[in-house]
């Protein structure tokens, strides 16, 4: 009988911690490129977000802004995955030295590739410029460029940087503001290559990426950060081979 009792308080308390988990919600919104080319703007989808292991109050939706607690560490991933497209979106750190990032053609999945709490892709870095000063070593600062809009591959992917720091691809020019300020983020994502504009200007991009076609996610890790005005224009598919593209997730 205390067998039994044992067996059923368990499949209770996993059922609750299960539903803690499982959650989404929606944030920005989805172009075609057409709609875009004939101004047609009025019509746009909102793009979903799921859960992948973080929890429900990590994410508050506020207005058109979406609040990121920074904790626990995880993603939430999209909806659908997106294969060529454009993607706008504004963010600022409210902590000093607060990191976060964007995950672009994603597995959305770091179980699937044993790498918790991080899914697979290439991580467009939106890493708080007083990191650096947070990090001292030996007396020596990390270059800023560590911070502003460094491009790399996670979970296995492999890329070619424009801008090598090790596998790496590091920003030419740093403009990225400061803690509390608002930031711009254009992401360029076709047929394996990534170029990024921060703050109106072109400064990093990796090409061959072995991944090209995912979902999106959005981090969390650590410090508090807003986004928002995120917005996707899709562009024409490619040739991308199954090799190259994520499994669909349920």
């Amino acid at each position: 009988m205390k067998g039994l009792l044992s067996i059923l308080i368990l499949l209770l308390f996993s059922s609750f911690c299960y539903a803690q988990s499982d959650f989404e919600f929606e944030f920005g919104e989805e172009f075609n490129l057409s709609s875009v080319i004939s101004q047609n703007l009025d019509h746009g989808k909102p793009i979903k977000w799921i859960n992948v292991n973080t929890e429900k109050g990590t994410w508050t939706v506020k207005g058109d802004s979406l609040i990121d607690s920074g904790r626990p560490t995880g993603v939430v991933r999209s909806e659908r995955q997106y294969e060529n497209f454009i993607l706008h979106v504004e963010w600022k750190h409210l902590d000093p030295g607060g990191n976060s990032g964007v995950f672009v053609w994603s597995n959305g999945d770091p179980a699937a590739i044993d790498n918790e709490p991080y899914p697979s892709g290439i991580e467009v870095q939106m890493l708080d410029l007083d990191w650096v000063k947070l990090h001292k070593k030996n007396g020596v600062y990390p270059p800023i460029a560590y911070v502003h809009g460094e491009l790399f591959g996670v979970g296995g992917v492999k890329i070619v940087p424009d801008n090598p720091r090790g596998k790496r691809s590091k920003a030419i020019e740093n403009r990225a503001k400061g803690t509390g300020e608002w930031n711009t983020y254009d992401v360029v994502c076709v047929d394996g290559v990534v170029k990024l504009s921060v703050n109106g200007k072109f400064v990093n991009g990796i090409s061959h990426s072995t991944q090209k076609r995912g979902y999106l996610c959005l981090e969390s890790e650590g410090g508090e950060i807003h986004f928002r005005n995120l917005k996707i224009i899709e562009l024409p598919p490619g040739v991308t081979y199954p090799s190259q593209a994520v499994p669909i997730l349920q």
